[in-house]
């Protein structure tokens, strides 16, 4: 029983790993599209067009890398991940919806920001991951 366990949390590991790799590279790129051409190359508009589309490709990588992962996962794994997903896809929608038409109805006195959303969609999925491992224990 013991080898068959072995190699899947092996696969796990390197999966893991591989997606850590592609997020940290996509993240990476994240901060050098917005301030690389204010800081780096002074609105060089060639290269800050280059490097979004090198952080868009870097981020289909990173898309593919997480295929990998969960596909290696267990089956209690896999639902874990896969019901935080849902959650966080639904609560992004929903939320992000709500907050555009609050600012394009101007009931909030400022610009609604795609970085708040993102904040919104990594707290739902971290909880979701939380709330899931902690409910099939």
């Amino acid at each position: 029983m013991k080898e068959k366990t072995k190699p899947r949390a092996e696969l796990t590991k390197k999966n893991t790993l591989h997606l850590a790799f592609w997020t940290a590279a996509w993240v990476v790129t994240i901060a050098l599209s917005n301030f690389g051409s204010t800081l780096i190359w002074k609105a060089n508009t060639a290269l800050t067009a280059l490097v979004i589309i090198v952080n868009f490709l870097i981020g289909l990588g990173m898309i593919l890398a997480n295929i990998k992962h969960l596909n290696g996962l267990d089956e209690l794994q896999r639902k874990i991940q896969l019901e935080a997903m849902g959650i966080t896809l639904g609560l992004a929608v929903v939320a992000g919806l709500a907050y555009s038409l609050l600012d394009k109805t101007n009931l909030i006195s400022y610009n609604a920001e795609i970085s708040h959303l993102v904040i919104l969609i990594g707290i739902t999925y971290l909880a979701g991951v939380l709330i899931g491992i902690s409910r099939y224990r």
